[in-house]
Formats: C-alpha cells, sequence, structure tokens
C-alpha cells in the first residue's frame, strides 16, 4: 500500500517536472510591445542609403562621408542633437 502511494507521488512529481520544462519553451500568450528604432522607421517607398559600418541602420543625414573616416557609425543618434564637428573632437 505505502509503496504504491511513493510510486505515484514519484510519478506526479516527474510529470510536473516535465509539464515545467516544455513550458518553458513554448511562446508566451502576452502580446510583444512594438519598439520604434531608428532601424524600424518606415519612411516611405524610396530606398534609403544604408550605413557603411552598420548595414541595417540607414545613414544618418549629417554623416555624408565628407570628413576623414567616416564610415556612418551612429547608432545612437548623437549627430541629429549635436554638431559633427564637436562630435569629432570630444572623439
Amino acid at each position: 500500500q505505502m509503496q504504491e502511494e511513493s510510486k505515484t507521488m514519484l510519478r506526479t512529481a516527474l510529470l510536473a517536472c516535465v509539464a515545467a520544462s516544455a513550458s518553458a519553451f513554448a511562446p508566451g500568450s502576452a502580446p510583444l510591445t512594438r519598439v520604434s528604432t531608428r532601424a524600424a522607421i518606415a519612411r516611405g517607398p524610396q530606398m534609403q542609403e544604408m550605413s557603411k559600418a552598420i548595414p541595417f541602420l540607414e545613414r544618418p543625414a549629417k554623416l555624408d562621408g565628407s570628413m576623414a573616416a567616416d564610415a556612418g557609425f551612429d547608432p545612437l543618434g548623437f549627430s541629429d542633437y549635436y554638431d559633427v564637428k564637436w562630435l569629432r573632437e570630444a572623439e
């Protein structure tokens, strides 16, 4: 009698562990929130020039390649808020 109860309890615990580990790989039910980034903003049907430094981001407008070693690396968008010459000096 006692041995049968311990087997049942062991099977139940094992089933709970298997179910918990399987649910870890199941997709979540909460909806994903949209995050707006420079790479995800749609700006129209025309083709955007992409950055040489980060090919999946568009080239920042103020980094046009006129300065030496300008490869368009500005993933945080500092060139939108500060003068490019000041940023170059700070670098």
